[in-house]
């Protein structure tokens, strides 16, 4: 009885779901028929979340709140994990994310051809669970552990295909950036301990103690979590982590579990009561800087993943702008400010995390079809791929913050907020606005390359020409992700009332500016106007070229019949962009030698590199990595020696418990 009585409270439905998570791959490592296993783990993934989500959407909604505690007798304090309006918000990306790409992984990485099935099914599952835990944790060393299992599970995924040179390359980054912020974060609880006594997270806004200590618990929080978040110049680890993971891992990497960085940061600063003024400040630049350079970046790019990824340096960077102005509303006195930005920099928290796994998983049918990353070596993918064109045309819309979709909504607050600045005591705040259409407009620009270069005019290679629309597993997901950005767009209320919760365990004195300052009646109407706009020029388009043929002039120049040779390349479609960004991206160039009075055939091949990445930090983890050298001598291969060096450790902490 027992038993059933709590399979009825949604708060251990949704725990239950979160170990169904971290179980799903299990039984693909101990199957032979691999198919098996894979399907088996789709299955749990799609049950976990059709018990975490409506679950957590009625305790969000309806107000609900939970708390369980588990004496592990670890002189850590007592294992606590709750559900609070916080933590079941950001839930949301993890169990819709999650079994969407379990889903769309059958396609794309089915198991009969692929060898690193087995253990990309199975951290899949471990990263999801993790991320989760670390949502729900209310003590530091749990919160600890639950945050390496999830840095390690995103390695592990991220290495995939450890046989190339770059992927290798990029693991290592991003093992040393993500215990970079993890030792930051180390050095943050172990301070909450010294102040409180206790691993166990304060209670909202109980934290008062000196200026000078909270700033220096929030600037870890930002070195840590910012880290995590990709913020520049935190983000060294992102670009290359996301394009050389498979695209259902970049999906959840970009759409999920950069939002756990800022989750830790939300939470960090709800421990403190007044919050000072420079906070906003800081992240109100940092924000707007990520922005910026981020889709400067991007629209250089000529491999579709690592632009998707620098976009998302992009998008993380307008959350940051709205949780800086949230705190500069907030330590003004200017509550409207303070809900606009807050209120933006959730609701774009779930965009992000619905429009961007979208563009990874296009992103896979579009290399699944063409077999290859390089936007010069695509061109004339819509006619064999239509519905993957369709829904991609959907993410490019709602990522560049245009109706009729999601970014349109969630955007249009940020730019409320600053503008509604520009009459008021601070009006230097107003600034942010026209940055902010800066960053849109590039990002526009950015994905218009994208989708041209890749779905229209003709095909570059023979394997674009052949390319086969991907199977209905991997569009399901798509195809849902694209309905729910139309969702956001055209009637945001439905995601502002999974926000307000959040918002106002966050900033209860905002509850008095609870409303959307435009009647959200117009953005039905401006996204309906625009999908009528869009059908009639359609329709219009195919009545002029029904039934004709084309026809010309004997010499016409060779514009007549297109070819690949007179369309634009990805690189010069950016090539503008990519010369204003010359500080942040260099073009690296190979080019064969040519030899002998009959040469044979050249290539000639090029690739952009960030400057910071690969004229300052390689080199200097280079130097780090030889300095450290000695490191490597406590490595013997010898087990007596491990064992040696472990009853060592076990010693060391059984002195410093007694």
């Amino acid at each position: 009885m027992l038993f059933f009585d709590m399979m009825r409270d949604p708060a251990f439905l949704v725990l239950c779901a979160i170990v169904l998570a971290g179980c799903s791959g299990l039984p693909g490592l101990f199957l032979r028929h691999g198919t098996l296993g894979q399907r088996l783990a789709s299955a749990a993934a799609l049950t976990s979340s059709l018990l975490a989500l409506p679950s957590i959407l009625y305790l969000l909604i309806g107000g609900g709140e939970a708390s369980f505690i588990l004496n592990w007798n670890f002189p850590f304090g007592p294992c606590e994990v709750a559900l609070d309006p916080l933590s079941l918000f950001f839930l949301i990306p993890i169990f819709l994310i999650f079994p969407a790409g379990s889903l769309y992984a059958l396609g794309y990485w089915p198991a009969t051809s692929h060898n690193s099935e087995k253990s990309v099914t199975f951290f899949y599952g471990l990263l999801a669970c993790a991320m989760a835990l670390v949502v729900v944790a209310r003590n530091g060393f749990f919160f600890m552990m639950a945050w390496e299992v999830m840095a390690l599970s995103g390695y592990f995924l991220l290495v995939a295909e450890h046989g190339e040179k770059e992927v290798r390359t990029a693991g290592i980054v991003y093992l040393v950036a993500s215990h970079l912020g993890g030792a930051a974060l180390t050095a943050l609880f172990a301070s909450l301990f010294w102040i409180t006594g206790s691993f166990s997270f304060p209670a909202p806004q109980s934290l008062a103690v000196a200026g000078g200590v909270t700033s220096t618990l929030f600037l870890l929080a930002l070195a840590g979590f910012g880290s995590k978040a990709g913020m520049m110049p935190l983000h060294l680890w992102l670009p290359s982590a996301h394009a050389n993971a498979p695209s259902h891992v970049s999906a959840l990497l970009s759409g999920v579990m950069l939002k756990v960085g800022i989750y830790g940061l939300l939470r960090v600063m709800s421990f403190v009561p007044e919050r000072p003024l420079w906070w906003g400040a800081l992240l109100t630049a940092v924000g707007l800087t990520s922005a910026l350079a981020g889709i400067c970046v991007a629209s250089a790019q000529k491999d579709i993943k690592r632009l998707l990824a620098y976009s998302s340096i992009e998008n993380l960077g307008i959350i940051t702008t709205g949780i800086g102005l949230f705190l500069l509303g907030e330590g003004s006195g200017n509550p409207r400010l303070a809900f606009l930005g807050l209120a933006a920099a959730l609701f774009h928290v779930l965009n992000h995390a619905i429009f961007k796994p979208l563009l990874f998983f296009c992103a896979g049918s579009v290399m699944h079809a063409a077999g290859t990353r390089d936007l010069d070596r695509m061109g004339g993918l819509a006619r064999p791929l239509p519905f993957t064109a369709f829904f991609a045309l959907c993410g490019s819309i709602a990522i560049c913050g245009l109706p009729p979709f999601n970014g349109f909504a969630s955007e249009m607050l940020l730019y409320l907020g600053f503008f509604g600045e520009a009459r008021s005591a601070a009006p230097f705040i107003a600034l942010g606005a026209p940055l902010l259409a800066m960053v849109g407009g590039v990002a526009v620009i950015a994905f218009v390359k994208l989708y041209g270069i890749a779905f229209l005019g003709e095909p570059r290679t023979e394997a674009a020409a052949h390319g086969h629309e991907a199977p209905v597993t991997m569009l399901a997901p798509i195809g849902l992700l694209a309905a729910l950005a139309l969702l956001g767009g055209l009637f945001p209320p439905v995601f502002m009332a999974l926000v307000q919760p959040a918002l106002r365990s966050l900033a209860p004195d905002t509850g008095l500016v609870s409303a959307l300052p435009v009647p959200p009646v117009w953005f039905a109407v401006a996204g309906g106007s625009v999908i009528i706009l869009a059908a009639v020029l359609y329709l219009f388009l195919q009545g002029r070229v029904q039934g004709r043929s084309a026809s010309g002039p004997t010499w016409g120049c060779g514009y007549l019949r297109p070819s690949p040779r007179i369309q634009y390349t990805g690189s010069s479609f950016g090539a503008f962009f990519s010369s204003l960004s010359g500080a942040l991206i260099r073009t690296r160039l190979h080019v064969d030698p040519v030899r002998g009075l009959a040469p044979a055939a050249a290539r000639l091949s090029y690739a952009p590199e960030e400057t910071l990445l690969h004229r300052v930090v390689l080199p200097f983890l280079n130097i780090a990595g030889v300095a450290c050298a000695f490191l490597r001598r406590l490595q013997h291969g010898e087990v007596q020696i491990y064992i040696l060096y472990i009853f060592a450790t076990l010693m060391l902490l059984l002195l410093w418990v007694h």
